[in-house]
């Protein structure tokens, strides 16, 4: 299906919301979490330390890009009606006030808060003879030999500093003689942790951030000078890649050059203390060639995603959420391996709540198995050792591998491309796709000799990658099938990836894209006619991102017909609910807790016999028309029992960590729970209880008659994977 071009018919703009300050809201209900108290304190520490990891992404990319447009004179407005330079001036205010409220966080609730734990972050006057001495010996073993202070001057350019690294700036005067100031710049290589333990004998954590103390030995770097001024600062720099992949000899080393330019990306924001001297920051903005707006003044550590290594350093359990053993997956007894288990039946594992090892035993007892004919597997992000990547070698040596490997996915272009090349060496046939789309599906496909000497495929789908890691905390479903009309239409899916062979269709998958935006409008759309007919219609869709103008148009049309809609988007969502004569009908919540939502699941009522789809996409513009991605049914009657009335219901009844979209673009928490005393209802700790064997459907939240019965048949049903 092709992208479409401009707005949809009888779509107004006031009826969308603008993504990047729809992303902003989602990033403050990030933030929200670290100054929520009902989470442990080292938990919410991270939770800031995310917010502005992901604060630096945003920059990096969706402020890259619109100051790109306005530097090409693209005046054009977005759907929703905002011209770029209307929208960097929104962004502006925004983000600014977003760098004040981090800082608060940090200076007003946590320190404060975490030194009553005996957890300090310590101004170098602050510290004892004993961490004094300490950090002389450390600076002079393991710091000064790796500074390179530059003083700036005819013979001495500005130094090239590298996208988010950490870097002092230093206002210079040369001693025994009269001089101008001069600019000194020293870049803190990244191999120096940005936040130094300090030995404390009584069992306390001490910190003291690298930048201090580089600070305080500035005079041993510029000796002849005198130091007037010195302060740390940090540039967020372009990190998108413009590929010209038609005319590139190699995707592999189109990707490669990119990459190395990509690090000289163009300055898009200067991060420096409040107290920074004026005099100093100017200079710098005019050798970033900043506008005012861009610089960003902050009463926290200008790197406040390395904050991170105090929850990583301090081993204090009883400030970090309590640690859960996900459900393992157990075979029948009649069945020796696990493709003896999915003749007998589909398997359906809800992530980080169903053990990952699953799949990666899937995957491992392929490479083993002297059956198996040949293994296809795609690879969009995975991890360093990751099991998945050996096996994937192991079996190169006996069997017939290929592998697609996304030389794209941002930042992660570098070690794939690094994977890529391993493979290679390894036997493995490696492909990179479709020219010109990103491969973002989560395939794998087995043949195997069967002992009833059929020649058999099995598969597993899921809706995140293949990384064991990540894994543990990103929830996704997987499916294992070998289920023929599935298996088939992953090998077609694969032969599309590897040769571009097209079909008219993939069913029963539905394929970005080729036929997902499509057939996802004809889903919503034959809801419409259910209810317009009288027939039961309802929608209840779970995703990322929620921004594709033609999705959301069929989604008003099905709420003005009558369809009740249910939509669980943790991230950007342009559809306005709550729209009178529009959207009325339609409920959007995000839910942001100690797990990341990430699982994307349709169910579709269907005039009473339901359908179920989860999938590798969202539903926005890149992944229905710019990606390769792949949404599959969950056949299974008692699957299917399992998605709606135990992991979709859980998410609808959140009252603990969910927030309810407001036609303004504003969230707001659920009211509280009605019942006097009671605990308003989390649903990642519900799942977590469920795995762990301690809860049931039978104990989610009562809210109607009708919700009671449906969750007493799902209580009949069972879980299909114990």
């Amino acid at each position: 299906m092709a992208k479409p071009n401009g707005r949809v018919k009888g779509f107004k703009p006031e009826h969308l919301l603008n993504r990047q300050t729809s992303w902003l809201e989602f990033n403050s209900r990030v933030l929200e979490e670290a100054l929520d108290e009902r989470n442990p304190l080292l938990e919410r520490l991270k939770f800031l330390s995310i917010s502005a990891s992901n604060l630096d992404e945003f920059f990096e990319v969706h402020v890259a890009g619109l100051l790109q447009r306005i530097e090409d004179d693209d005046a054009v407005p977005g759907p929703d009606g905002m011209s770029p330079h209307d929208l960097i001036r929104e962004l502006d205010r925004r983000t600014h006030r977003f760098v004040s409220e981090q800082s608060d966080c940090w200076t007003d609730v946590l320190i404060p808060q975490l030194a009553a734990e005996n957890i300090f972050v310590k101004r170098y006057d602050e510290l004892d003879d004993a961490s004094l001495e300490y950090l002389r010996d450390y600076y002079i073993r393991d710091v000064d030999p790796l500074l390179t202070p530059v003083t700036v001057d005819p013979a001495h350019p500005f130094p090239r500093v590298l996208n988010k690294a950490l870097c002092l700036a230093v206002s210079l005067r040369r001693k025994r003689r009269a001089s101008p100031t001069y600019l000194g710049v020293v870049t803190i290589p990244r191999a120096l942790p940005r936040l130094i333990h300090l030995p404390a004998p009584d069992g306390s954590y001490h910190f003291i951030t690298l930048a201090d103390l580089i600070v305080e030995h500035t005079k041993q770097m510029y000796r002849g000078y005198d130091v007037l001024a010195a302060m740390p600062f940090r540039v967020t720099r372009n990190s998108n890649l413009y590929l010209q992949e038609e005319e590139a000899r190699s995707l592999l080393e189109s990707v490669r050059s990119e990459l190395h330019n990509r690090r000289k990306g163009d300055a898009v924001r200067l991060e420096v203390p409040a107290e920074a001297p004026e005099d100093l920051v100017q200079k710098l903005r005019s050798n970033f060639e900043l506008d005012e707006w861009q610089i960003y003044r902050t009463g926290a550590p200008v790197n406040l995603s390395r904050l991170f290594s105090i929850y990583e350093q301090a081993h204090r359990p009883d400030l970090k959420y309590r640690p859960f053993t996900p459900r393992e997956l157990h075979l029948s007894p009649k069945s020796k391996n696990i493709f003896d288990e999915l003749r007998q039946r589909d398997i359906m594992l809800h992530h980080p709540f169903d053990s990952y090892d699953a799949v990666v035993r899937f995957i491992t007892a392929a490479a083993e198995d002297e059956q198996v004919v040949s293994i296809k597997q795609t690879l969009y992000r995975t991890s360093q050792d990751s099991p998945i990547f050996q096996a994937l070698i192991e079996a190169a040596a006996t069997k017939e591998v290929t592998a697609v490997v996304e030389l794209k996915a941002r930042f992660d272009e570098a070690s794939n491309i690094r994977w890529a090349r391993e493979l290679e060496d390894a036997g493995v046939q490696v492909f990179h796709g479709v020219v010109g789309l990103k491969t973002h599906c989560k395939l794998s496909l087995i043949v195997r000799r069967d002992p009833d000497g059929v020649m058999r495929r099995y598969v597993h789908l899921g809706t995140g990658n293949y990384n064991p890691v990540t894994a543990r905390f990103y929830t996704d479903i997987s499916l294992l099938t070998c289920d023929p009309q599935i298996a088939a239409a992953a090998q077609q899916v694969f032969a599309y990836l590897t040769a571009y062979t097209e079909r008219p269709s993939y069913a029963p998958l539905m394929v970005a894209p080729r036929d997902l935006a499509r057939k996802t409008v004809e889903l919503i759309d034959r809801e419409a006619a259910h209810a317009r007919a009288g027939r039961p219609a309802r929608i209840v869709a779970k995703m990322n991102a929620l921004l594709d103008p033609p999705v959301i148009e069929a989604l008003y049309g099905a709420s003005r017909a009558g369809v009740s809609i249910d939509l669980i988007v943790r991230g950007i969502c342009a559809l306005r609910p709550g729209l009178r004569e529009v959207s009325s009908r339609i409920r959007v919540r995000s839910i942001v807790g100690r797990l990341l939502e990430h699982s994307r699941v349709y169910y579709f009522e269907n005039g009473g016999e339901p359908e179920y789809y989860a999938g590798s996409a969202d539903w926005m513009p890149r992944n229905l028309y710019e990606r390769v991605e792949v949404a599959f049914p969950i056949k299974d009657p008692d699957l299917q029992q399992r998605l709606r009335f135990e992991i979709l219901e859980a998410y609808l009844r959140d009252t603990a960590k969910a927030r309810l979209l407001q036609a303004d673009g504003s969230y707001e928490r659920p009211p509280s729970p009605k019942t006097r005393g009671a605990a308003r209802f989390n649903a990642q700790d519900f799942l977590i209880g469920v795995a762990e064997g301690k809860l049931t459907v039978a104990d989610l939240p009562h809210s109607t008659r009708r919700i009671q019965v449906r969750r007493a048949r799902a209580a009949q049903v069972g879980h299909a994977t114990e």
